[in-house]
């Protein structure tokens, strides 16, 4: 491929002895032979002893991180991934070092305007205002003890229990006041309903049959579950009154008819987002689709690694490890790469679109642009303008940010 250069690399004479020399060094402090001091004995004497080949691959390292500073200072193209370095000779009188450099792949722009794009227009139903204002009503209602009457969909059953399985008390199949929510499918199928109808004090036991996907142990199994209901409770939506109003704190909202303008608008601009977004994925897919690039296997394995840390590290956000998570969907990290390899290849293509088109259209931006930015996320994160710079890497990442958005806005010119 075009992108790739090897460069092979020669190290002997004294710059090879300086860096046995060093390799010896950095070991010296760990050895211990009879007859010395630990970290005491010479290189004349540990080579001797233990023979120079021990020294090889310290004194390579050290070889190989300098050279391919040399390399990348020397080389004009631009390195997008970690080389492949390979070692073709090494002995006491040298080393002879391979690197394989791959560089930004060529990309060829196909059509990118006029693209025949048309964005969703925005529209809100009543029902959907209507749904969002019972989520509302359902999350500052009360919850409150039912005086009587029977369990019912919604309400939580405050019970005891206890399940039995082939005659013996099934571990870990036994609670006392427990507050099941009807409707939260927390128990297997059947227990839910099986509690729906029953009164406070009332008994009652539910003959039913571990599901099939269940624990190897109990899968399929016959299970007898003994019910009481303790108390019951519902939720109880507040009236739209002034205390609702004052509770919902939302500035100029004081009657149904405002809070209904005010969740239209919300809806409005939640759809808007939605719409851009939408309508910006589909140019970016017809215009990578009209373009040419080959891309390199090993740029698209550094983007999933790229990729597998990012989400690695929003797990460590939730208090969670990728072990965690891979035990838990049932993976092995060789699978879960795969899925992650079409959103990297989609992410590399749209990446190299738009700065092809940067080049192209000779796109720039103004330090007040840059300013401007900053401004707006240091005030959208919460943070001040250092902060998020620092955070985000620097101004460069926020020029470059500012420039994509250019090549983004040359997409939507029809």
């Amino acid at each position: 491929m075009k992108n790739v250069k090897e460069i092979t690399v020669e190290v002997k004479g004294k710059d090879w002895e300086s860096a046995i020399d060093k390799a010896f060094n950095k070991k010296k402090k760990d050895i211990k032979i009879d007859g010395f001091r630990k970290g005491s004995v010479t290189k004349e004497i540990f080579i001797k002893k233990v023979g120079i080949e021990s020294l090889f691959m310290d004194a390579a390292d050290i070889v190989i991180d300098a050279e391919y500073q040399k390399v990348i200072k020397d080389e004009k193209m631009e390195i997008v991934c970690e080389p492949n370095v390979s070692i073709e000779k090494i002995d006491k009188d040298g080393i002879t070092i391979k690197f394989t450099l791959i560089g930004r792949p060529d990309v060829k722009l196909g059509k990118y305007k006029k693209l025949g794009v048309k964005k969703d227009k925005i529209e809100v139903k009543p029902e959907e205002i209507e749904h969002e204002i019972h989520h509302i009503m359902e999350h500052m209602a009360e919850i409150v003890v039912k005086e009587d009457g029977k369990v019912e969909n919604g309400n939580t059953a405050v019970i005891d229990f206890e399940g039995v399985v082939d005659g013996k008390k099934l571990d870990g199949g036994t609670g006392a006041n427990y507050p099941l929510e009807i409707g939260s499918k927390t128990f297997i199928p059947g227990f839910e309903e099986g509690v729906i109808g029953m009164k406070v004090g009332e008994k009652k036991v539910l003959k039913l049959k571990f599901p099939e996907d269940y624990t190897p142990e109990l899968k399929g199994k016959d299970v007898e579950f003994t019910v009481t209901v303790r108390e019951i409770k519902e939720r109880v939506e507040p009236e739209m009154d002034k205390d609702f109003f004052e509770d919902l704190g939302i500035e100029g909202v004081d009657s149904k008819e405002k809070l209904e303008t005010h969740v239209k608008h919300e809806i409005e601009h939640q759809k808007e987002h939605q719409v851009e977004d939408k309508y910006i994925d589909e140019l970016l897919r017809k215009a990578t689709d009209n373009m040419e690039v080959d891309i390199n296997n090993e740029i698209i394995e550094s983007e999933i690694d790229r990729m597998a840390r990012q989400f690695e590290q929003e797990l460590k956000m939730q208090g969670a490890s990728l072990e965690q998570y891979l035990a838990l969907v049932g993976t092995k990290m060789e699978d879960f790469r795969t899925t992650l390899k079409p959103q990297a290849i989609a992410r590399l293509k749209t990446r190299y679109l738009l700065e092809e088109i940067i080049k192209v259209e000779k796109i720039t931006s103004t330090k007040d642009e840059i300013k401007a930015k900053i401004k707006e996320e240091s005030e959208h994160y919460g943070m001040s303008e250092e902060e998020f710079v620092n955070a985000i890497g620097g101004e460069e990442m926020i020029k470059y940010d500012v420039e994509m958005n250019k090549a983004i806005d040359i997409l939507k010119e029809n």
